[in-house]
C-alpha cells in the first residue's frame, strides 16, 4: 500500500500539468516549492484538505 497519493496541479508560469506524490498524513497543511517539469521554474505549491478532498494551490515563487 503507498503512503502517498498521485495528484496533478497546473504550472502557473506555462500551465503545463505537473504530477504530484502527496502524503496525505504529513504534506496537508504544509508548502514546498517544487520546479516545473517542462519549463523549470520554480513554484510554490501549497497542500490543503477541503472537506476530504486534495485542494493543490499552486503561485509562482516570486510573487
Amino acid at each position: 500500500m503507498s503512503l502517498t497519493k498521485a495528484s496533478t496541479f497546473e504550472c502557473p508560469y506555462c500551465m503545463t500539468i505537473n504530477d504530484i506524490e502527496v502524503d496525505e498524513i504529513n504534506d496537508i497543511g504544509q508548502s514546498l516549492v517544487v520546479d516545473c517539469q517542462i519549463c523549470c521554474q520554480p513554484i510554490l505549491v501549497s497542500i490543503y484538505d477541503s472537506n476530504g478532498e486534495l485542494d493543490i494551490r499552486a503561485e509562482m515563487e516570486n510573487e
